[in-house]
C-alpha cells in the first residue's frame, strides 16, 4: 500500500471522530506549549540581559580600588592608556549633590568624566555636546546633564546654555541626555556630569578610585586584565587594594546559566509532552479495538503486515504533530502578547526551538504509536473477522 493512500486513511480516522482527537491532542498541545513558551521566554530574557551587557562594553575591565594607604593619581590613571593591551581609560569619580535652578531643586548623582567616558559607557546626548578634554584641561564649571535633572529643574529638555547651581558652583549645561531606560546598573537620568577635574574639587576628592579600560581589538581581555592586573600590583603591592572586573567573563558566565536553565526548563517541559503521548497510545489501543473487524478486512484481500503498521503509525503521527502545529500558535500568540506589553524584550518562537519541539511531538507520535500499531497488525484475520 502506498504511503500517500495510508496517510489519506490515516487522515479520514482522525476526523471521524473529531472531538476525541481533539481531546487526544490536548496533552501534545500543552506539552508544546509549554516547551516552545519556556524556552523562548529564557531565550528572550538572555538575550536581554546579554544586550544590556554588551551596552555597557563587553570589551571592557572595570576597576575599582576597594581601599588602601597609596592613592591612584588621574595622570596615572590615563597613562594605562599608553599600554598596547589598552586602547582607552575612562576615570570616573562619583557622589551625592543637590542641583538648582529657577528656584526648583531637586537631587542628583554627580559624576566627574573625562572625554572618553562619552564613547566607553554610549553616552547618547539629545541636545548639545559631550566633555569635552578641553572642558578638563581649563576646569571649566560645565555639565551635560539628564533627562530628569532637565524636567525637574526647568520643566523642559531644552536647557542647553541654561545656568545650574551644582553643590553651591554655578555650571553651564552644554548637553542633555536623552531620556535612559533602567538597566543592570542603573539609570543615568538624575545624574549630571562634570569635568573630572572639577568635579575633583567639586566632591573633595582627588584620589581615582574606579576607571573603565577599553580592551585592544588585537589583544584578548584576559590579557589585558592580565597586564592591569600587573600594573595594578605594582602601584599597590597587594592583590586587595583593588578589584578588576571583566565583562566578558560576566557574558560568558550568564550564557552558560542560561543555557544550563533552558535545558533545564525545556526537560521539565519535555515531560507533559511524554504524559501527552502516553493519551496517544490509550487512544489508539482504543481504536485498534473498534477497528479490529476492519483490520481483519484488509489482512484477508491481502493487506501486509507492514500495511496495517503504517497506517497506523501515521495517524499516531498525524495526530502529534496536529497538536504540535497548534501549540506553537498558541505560544506565538501569547509572546505576541507579552511583546506588546512588553516591547523591550522581543520575545518569539526561533526556528531552532520550532524545529525542536515539532520534531519532538514527532518522536513522542512515532514512540507511542509503535506498540498499538504492532498490535493491530499481529491480529490473525480469522479472529479478527469474527470480532463484534
Amino acid at each position: 500500500m502506498k504511503i500517500s493512500q495510508a496517510g489519506k486513511m490515516a487522515v479520514s480516522a482522525v476526523l471521524a471522530n473529531k472531538l476525541r482527537s481533539f481531546l487526544t491532542m490536548l496533552g501534545i498541545i500543552i506539552g508544546v506549549m509549554a516547551v516552545t513558551l519556556l524556552i523562548s521566554l529564557v531565550q528572550g530574557a538572555t538575550n536581554t540581559v546579554t544586550a544590556s551587557l554588551n551596552d555597557l562594553g563587553g570589551d571592557q575591565l572595570v576597576v575599582s580600588v576597594t581601599g588602601s594607604s597609596k592613592h591612584l593619581t588621574l595622570s596615572e590613571v590615563k597613562a594605562y592608556a599608553d599600554e598596547e593591551e589598552i586602547d582607552v581609560v575612562s576615570p570616573v569619580i562619583s557622589g551625592t549633590g543637590t542641583a538648582k535652578a529657577e528656584g526648583n531643586s531637586t537631587s542628583i548623582t554627580i559624576s566627574g568624566i573625562t572625554e572618553a567616558y562619552e564613547d566607553v559607557q554610549g553616552m547618547d546626548i539629545s541636545d548639545g555636546r559631550g566633555i569635552s578634554e578641553n572642558d578638563n584641561d581649563y576646569r571649566l564649571k560645565v555639565c551635560v546633564i539628564g533627562y530628569t535633572v532637565a524636567n525637574d529643574l526647568f520643566g523642559t529638555t531644552n536647557v542647553v546654555g541654561e545656568t545650574v547651581r551644582i553643590s553651591g558652583g554655578d555650571y553651564r549645561a552644554v548637553g542633555v541626555l536623552e531620556e535612559a531606560q533602567e538597566t543592570l546598573m542603573g539609570s543615568e537620568n538624575s545624574t549630571v556630569y562634570v569635568p573630572i577635574t572639577n568635579a575633583q574639587r567639586l566632591l573633595s576628592q582627588v584620589a581615582i578610585t574606579s576607571f573603565y579600560a577599553v580592551v585592544n581589538e588585537a589583544c584578548s581581555t584576559d590579557t589585558a586584565e592580565n597586564k592591569l592586573d600587573s600594573l595594578l600590583m605594582d602601584k599597590f603591592g597587594d592583590e586587595d587594594s583593588y578589584a578588576i572586573v571583566n565583562m566578558a567573563d560576566i557574558l560568558e558566565t550568564i550564557d552558560s546559566v542560561m543555557a544550563t536553565m533552558e535545558l533545564l526548563l525545556g526537560a521539565i517541559a519535555g515531560i507533559s509532552l511524554l504524559v501527552g503521548g502516553i493519551g496517544i497510545m490509550n487512544i489508539m489501543l482504543v481504536s485498534v479495538t473498534e477497528r479490529t473487524k476492519e483490520i481483519g478486512i484488509r489482512k484477508a484481500i491481502g493487506a501486509q503486515k507492514s500495511d496495517i503498521v503504517v497506517q497506523f503509525m501515521i495517524e499516531s503521527v498525524v495526530i502529534s504533530l496536529v497538536g504540535g502545529v497548534i501549540g506553537m500558535l498558541i505560544s506565538q500568540g501569547i509572546l505576541t502578547t507579552i511583546n506588546t506589553l512588553y516591547p523591550d524584550y522581543g520575545f518569539t518562537i526561533t526556528a531552532g526551538v520550532g524545529g525542536i519541539a515539532l520534531g519532538f511531538s514527532a518522536l513522542v507520535g512515532i514512540v507511542f504509536g509503535i506498540y498499538p500499531a504492532n498490535k493491530a497488525a499481529k491480529l490473525k484475520p480469522i479472529y479478527a473477522l469474527r470480532h463484534e
